[in-house]
């Protein structure tokens, strides 16, 4: 198929198809871009999982390295969170301002994930109204009796790329949809994983360093 003739089934379809390009590039910019970020924050939140583990305390040079490298991700920021937190609070405070933490973090983990959404829902719209489009051109052709059955059914199958194009980009968005989903219910965990391993942290060093203050 050659530019021309894409041209024209563009055109046929009232503009539909080139719409539907556009909406194309915007989810694979989302898809590549979130990606990226999930993967990367869910690998850092794996890392700093292990570091807690492994040193408790976080006072080892290779312990300040991995917060420094890891400084910009979410994970991180709720291990600052509580390193800023006075050790005369309960626990209860220290989790609740955790959890107050934590959900400024939750949203930021799914941004742009509606724009690829909105795309799934509008890309068959989208398909299906350039084939209507499509058909009243097709049949238009009765109009002429000089032309042949073969000129409708030719343009009812041309017609019909539209809505092909629809479900195609919403096939390959839906499933890109579900798995970045899942990247955030991931991290989401892993946030609340390290607020309790940090709670737990924060305890054990309250009590091998003697009875602890209840703040008034």
């Amino acid at each position: 198929m050659n530019l021309s003739k894409m041209i024209d089934l563009a055109n046929g379809s009232g503009g539909t198809l080139y719409v539907m390009a556009l909406l194309l590039l915007v989810a694979l910019t989302v898809i590549i871009e979130r990606s990226r970020h999930l993967l990367h924050t869910q690998r850092a939140g794996e890392d700093l999982m292990r570091l807690l583990r492994d040193d408790p305390q976080l006072r080892s040079p290779a312990a300040q390295g991995q917060l420094e490298r890891h400084a910009g991700q979410p994970q991180a920021r709720m291990i600052g969170a509580m390193n800023r937190e006075d050790r005369l609070v309960s626990r209860e405070t220290a989790a609740g301002h955790l959890e107050e933490a934590l959900m400024h973090e939750a949203p930021l983990l799914d941004r742009s994930l509606w724009v690829l959404d909105t795309v799934i829902t509008l890309a068959p719209l989208l398909g299906l109204f350039g084939t209507i489009i499509g058909m009243f051109r097709a049949f238009s052709v009765l109009d002429d009796v000089q032309n042949g059955a073969s000129q409708v059914t030719g343009g009812i199958a041309e017609a019909l790329i539209a809505t092909a194009c629809g479900l195609f980009i919403a096939m390959l968005g839906l499933l890109f949809f579900n798995w970045l989903s899942t990247r955030v219910r991931v991290i989401v965990h892993q946030l609340e994983t390290i607020k309790v391993m940090l709670l737990n942290r924060r305890e054990a060093l309250d009590t091998t360093s003697g009875p602890r203050l209840k703040a008034a």
